[in-house]
């Protein structure tokens, strides 16, 4: 998220949390879940209260933390003025996840072996080689001309003691909502969606669910996943003129 919030800390407050088990955040190993993720947006919304007190927050999330956020949005709707969903999961199919609430795309037996360390840990080691890491970040920009500076930001916070926990769960779908469909169908604030059309990250058919709906608002970039890094100026004047037909609070 750095190219948003460099760009924002200039002009408001902005808060970038790190999420449970990455980044510099406790690493330690435990379940790591949408429960977990959610509480977490949960207690940084309780930082911004007691710093700026009750004004609802203009969100922005990437990828599977979208989850998290249209379930935090949909525990305490108030807290939220606008959400922004950048390359959301959830919508690779149709329907929609309509699982049961608060279930889980998880597989308990294969979570099970990847905790066992001389499996789990090696597998983890293996993936986060540098030229497995550039392998993956060219399979999400959909091209060669990767950020250098991820990448060595990514090469650098995977070697933190405990790193493998919270990916070992994603690896085994604990973090994926079996219910994300029904929570991103419950949203009633003004939500933009950006993706973009190159990579693995191309199929939002799912999109068509909501895309008539008047509260959300959808924009196709020529970009892979991350379109913030791509064309940072481009993506932040498409938010803005977005955000500006939006009701403000006085």
């Amino acid at each position: 998220m750095k190219p948003i919030y460099e760009h924002y800390r200039r002009e408001r407050a902005v808060y970038a949390p790190d999420f449970p088990g990455y980044g510099f955040s406790d690493r330690s190993a435990r379940r790591y879940t949408p429960r977990l993720m959610t509480d977490a947006i949960h207690a940084i919304l309780a930082v911004i209260r007691r710093d700026h007190g009750a004004l609802p927050v203009d969100a922005i999330a990437l990828s599977l933390s979208c989850e998290f956020l249209a379930r935090a949005a949909m525990e305490d709707p108030g807290a939220f003025r606008s959400l922004a969903f950048v390359s959301p999961t959830g919508f690779n199919r149709l329907p929609l996840r309509q699982g049961p609430p608060a279930s889980t795309l998880g597989y308990p037996r294969l979570l099970s072996i990847l905790n066992r360390p001389a499996v789990g840990r090696r597998l983890f080691r293996l993936l986060t080689r540098r030229a497995v890491i550039r392998y993956f970040l060219r399979r999400t920009w959909g091209s060669k001309d990767i950020d250098a500076g991820l990448l060595d930001y990514d090469c650098l916070i995977t070697r933190a003691e405990g790193a493998e926990h919270a990916p070992l769960h994603f690896l085994s779908g604990f973090l994926f909502s079996g219910d994300s469909g029904t929570l991103y169908e419950g949203l009633t604030h003004p939500i933009w969606v950006a993706h973009g059309v190159r990579g693995d990250f191309v199929d939002y058919r799912g999109l068509r669910q909501v895309a008539d709906r008047a509260n959300w608002t959808i924009e196709v970039l020529p970009t892979g996943a991350l379109p913030h890094f791509e064309m940072p100026a481009q993506f932040v004047q498409r938010y803005e003129r977005w955000a500006a037909r939006q009701p403000r609070d006085e």
